[in-house]
């Protein structure tokens, strides 16, 4: 369902439903102001699409680890009278990049996924590469389903675990520097010509979604002309 199509005459039990949260949760972050208050009919109150994507927002800035008191600070800044459009905009800028969100599995159903059993020193090498992480519970991790298949990939390979460490310790600060570069990037040049541009939200939102795959692919082919080009190199020193 679209912001559009969201309805805009429903109680307090649909709107959690909608949500997936509890309607004592609401009713929570209703005290606390997290969403304007609702129209009244009588005794009656009755919720819209401006509820149901804030509280959506609620909902993914919990997931990426705000605490409430933050949460609570980013919803002061955006205006009050911003519709629901344009509070979606903030829900899309905050989705995850990654094309699933990590899943919490016990060893068996791993090793399951894997599709094969997996030794202690075949679950080191994942971790040093980070298609896994351990938790505090023995034998439970935290897995990126589609990083799998690179992980097994490179255990197939017989990677040796040294090399992952340092393989992973140099990705890390190449992509966190990277990172950081892309979103100033996007905060100053990108972001502001979108606001300014006098498309509507709708239209915002399918080019900042846009915007994720292309910048990845862009990444990927520079990586590989970057290969292809050391190995030209190499051959050019040999000769």
């Amino acid at each position: 369902m679209t912001v559009n199509d969201a309805p805009e005459s429903i109680g307090i039990e649909q709107l959690a439903e909608r949500v997936g949260m509890s309607v004592r949760t609401v009713r929570f972050y209703a005290g606390r102001g997290l969403i304007p208050p609702p129209r009244r009919e009588g005794r009656n109150g009755y919720y819209g699409a401006d509820h149901i994507v804030r509280l959506e927002l609620v909902r993914e800035l919990q997931a990426h680890g705000f605490t409430l008191q933050a949460i609570e600070g980013y919803l002061e800044k955006i205006p009050a009278d911003a519709g629901p459009d344009q509070v979606a905009l903030h829900r899309t800028l905050l989705a995850p990049w990654m094309p699933e969100l990590p899943e919490t599995l016990e060893r068996p159903a791993l090793e399951k996924r894997a599709g094969r059993e997996l030794s202690d020193e075949d679950l080191e090498l994942l971790i040093a590469l980070g298609v896994i992480e351990p938790t505090p519970d023995e034998d439970v991790f935290r897995l990126a389903p589609a990083h799998l298949a690179v992980g097994m990939g490179f255990l197939d390979a017989e990677l040796p675990i040294d090399a992952a460490h340092a393989a992973r310790k140099l990705i890390l600060a190449h992509g966190t520097a990277l990172a950081d570069e892309l979103t100033a990037l996007f905060r100053t040049q990108v972001w502001p010509y979108l606001t300014s541009s006098g498309q509507p939200p709708e239209i915002i939102t399918s080019m900042i979604e846009r915007f994720k795959p292309l910048t990845i692919q862009a990444l990927v082919t520079a990586y590989e002309q970057a290969v292809d080009e050391q190995k030209r190199e190499t051959v050019r020193r040999r000769s």
